[in-house]
């Protein structure tokens, strides 16, 4: 079985139906049907609740996060050996740090990182990417 993991962008993107959407929606349909599975840190989730809450309020920001939650995405919480790996890739990469949780994730489940951050670009071949957009 196939493991991705999704930046904020994926996330965004999906939300927003915007160009990419289309094979998030077909890797969202592989992970309810078993034939895959889609991770993302708890770090880019809450940037996506952040950039939603900033841009439209707390109400619609929680609605819409109320939404993503049946996805068949699983969460994964920010443990101290994961902040460490993604300070160690945010020093060698020179990713925001916030980045470096999702390449950290990718690089720890040997999955491929499903983004359309351009900033992706500086791991090279160290991450397999799928690209959005």
């Amino acid at each position: 079985m196939k493991t991705y993991v999704f930046d904020a962008s994926a996330l965004f993107i999906f939300l927003l139906k915007q160009a990419g959407s289309d094979k998030v929606s077909a890797l969202l349909k592989e992970a309810m049907h078993g034939r895959g599975r889609i991770l993302m840190s708890a770090v880019n989730y809450g940037e996506v609740y952040g950039s939603i809450l900033r841009q439209h309020g707390k109400d619609r920001a929680l609605a819409i996060m109320s939404a993503v939650k049946p996805l068949p995405i699983e969460l994964m919480d920010s443990t101290p050996q994961r902040a460490m790996q993604a300070a160690d890739l945010k020093a060698k990469y020179k990713l925001y740090y916030v980045d470096s949780f999702a390449a950290a994730l990718a690089i720890e489940h040997k999955a491929t990182l499903v983004t359309s951050d351009s900033d992706f670009k500086k791991l090279g071949q160290g991450v397999p990417v799928m690209w959005l957009g």
